[in-house]
């Protein structure tokens, strides 16, 4: 009896009492080197109305006066905010950030939500109410913009309808035309999961080899084994993470900031509710570089060298083509598809140089370069 009772609180009541402990749902206060609290600096979870729904975000400043940045995670659907904690890129150094978590996921899941509400259109109309909100209670006219990967299919129609409320945008992982890059993506990991004898993983992915098929892209595209494989080779979210049950899953039960119930939540969405909705076949068969071939703002492309999640040689080639009043693509060169936390020290510099003084001089290519490339085409 006893050694069952041992048994069961090794098994069940340890985990259960650790994973209580590091879910007190509060994001980290913003602090001084000393470790004391900077005067004046924000660091909460709010709630908001919007479009209908509560759905809730984390707002994050060292200094409120600061420009405001909305940033529009990927997915779409799962939410970054942990990767943030986990890594720490400082953009609270010189905005105040919203990290606004979509209708349907994370703080803003709701179990009765219904699968077809949730489409980029509705998500594009709920980040426009999100801006608004952010523009009445920090006075700002304007606001900066960041989306990642599926995020930016969100940023790009919002941006079509209202560029007059944003400064610049930034897009890490740009969408283009995603069926394309998923192809490429398919064989360049088949041909380095051959040369680099991994056969058990080439096996399930030579399960798609029809990936000309759109059921079989659809298929490929929502499978684990492409996400394996991706992180395996470290074309995946960063080039060091290797391991999604690690790296994602369990970093996600290891943010502080939310709660037990909203940790739980981030994956009833992801498992459950998303895979209900049109969201992933919308990001995969749009041709965003078709539909939105011009934007009335600033626009900063950040590509990661070693990115095949969302294939950087297309996003440069859509910037190349696209009419916009200013715009430079920046290449990180030791990065995947999330170069703010693999090279967050490039990134800020490019923020500070370039995007907070409205310049390029930073970028691959210049903006005059890209222009004259544009007309010339």
């Amino acid at each position: 009896m006893v050694v069952s009772l041992l048994i069961l609180i090794i098994l069940f009541v340890l985990p259960v009492l650790r994973l209580w402990r590091m879910s007190p749902g509060k994001p980290q206060a913003l602090t001084d080197k000393q470790g004391q609290l900077i005067a004046g600096s924000i660091s909460e979870k709010v709630f908001v109305p919007i479009g209908g729904s509560r759905q809730g975000m984390f707002i994050r400043t060292k200094d409120s006066a600061r420009p405001v940045l909305l940033f529009i995670h990927g997915g779409p659907g799962f939410p970054n905010y942990f990767l943030i904690e986990a890594y720490n890129p400082g953009l609270e150094d010189y905005f105040t950030v919203c990290y606004w978590e979509q209708r349907g996921c994370g703080l803003s899941y709701d179990a009765t939500i219904d699968p077809e509400s949730l489409t980029l259109e509705q998500l594009a109309a709920d980040a426009l109410e999100v801006t608004n909100y952010l523009r009445r209670r920090f006075a700002k006219e304007k606001i900066y913009l960041l989306a990642w990967s599926g995020g930016t299919a969100i940023a790009l129609p919002l941006l079509q309808k209202a560029p007059e409320l944003f400064h610049a945008y930034l897009a890490m992982g740009q969408l283009t035309r995603q069926y394309e890059s998923e192809k490429i993506g398919y064989d360049w990991m088949m041909q380095q999961l051959k040369e680099k004898k991994m056969p058990a993983l080439h096996k399930k992915l030579a399960r798609y080899k029809g990936l000309r098929d759109s059921a079989d892209m659809a298929a490929y595209y929502q499978s684990s084994a492409r996400d394996e494989a991706m992180h395996r080779l470290g074309v995946g979210t960063m080039r060091q993470m290797k391991s999604v049950f690690n790296d994602i899953f369990l970093a996600v039960w290891r943010c502080r900031a939310y709660t037990i119930a909203e940790k739980t939540a981030i994956w009833k969405a992801k498992l459950l509710l998303l895979p209900r909705t049109k969201l992933k076949s919308a990001t995969l068969t749009t041709d965003f570089e078709a539909c939105y071939p011009s934007l009335n703002v600033a626009v900063y492309f950040f590509g990661g060298l070693y990115d095949y999640t969302v294939n950087t040689g297309l996003s440069r080639a859509y910037l190349q083509r696209l009419k916009a009043p200013l715009k430079g693509f920046y290449t990180f060169d030791n990065a995947a598809h999330g170069p703010l936390f693999e090279d967050p020290e490039h990134f800020r510099m490019v923020i500070e140089k370039d995007v907070l003084c409205g310049k390029t001089t930073l970028a691959d290519v210049n903006a005059q370069q890209l222009n004259d490339h544009v007309q010339a085409d």
